[in-house]
């Protein structure tokens, strides 16, 4: 089993930054993709940002130019730095990662239990 937590989450004023943290722990071989989503009140859970246990990295068009996602193998660690932020960016983030178990048996994929983002004047 795979345990994310993330942290970071809180109250922002329109253009400030926050900068979110996932840490994976438990019983695995190797974590290969992670990822951060986002889910709104009465919106579908959609995708904010990944990056490959190699570095590539992919965002949404909504969150480009104003998020950078970047993750630290050693630490299991994933970040999302997010400036400019605006109140639409105003939701639960998720982090996600697939995670390939002891022996390499199998890849699962593990959903943190999220972090909220406000933002508002």
């Amino acid at each position: 089993q795979v345990q994310l937590v993330e942290s970071g989450g809180g109250l922002v004023q329109p253009g400030g930054s926050l900068r979110l943290s996932c840490a994976a722990s438990g019983r695995f071989s190797k974590i290969n993709a992670m990822g951060w989503y986002r889910q709104a009140p009465g919106e579908q859970r959609e995708l904010v940002a990944t990056i490959t246990s190699s570095g590539f990295t992919h965002y949404a068009d909504s969150v480009k130019g104003r998020f950078t996602i970047s993750r630290d193998n050693a630490k299991n660690t994933v970040y999302l730095q997010m400036n400019s932020l605006k109140p639409e960016d105003t939701a639960v983030y998720y982090c996600n990662a697939d995670a390939a178990s002891v022996g390499y048996a199998s890849i699962n994929n593990y959903w943190g239990k999220g972090t909220l983002v406000t933002v508002t004047v």
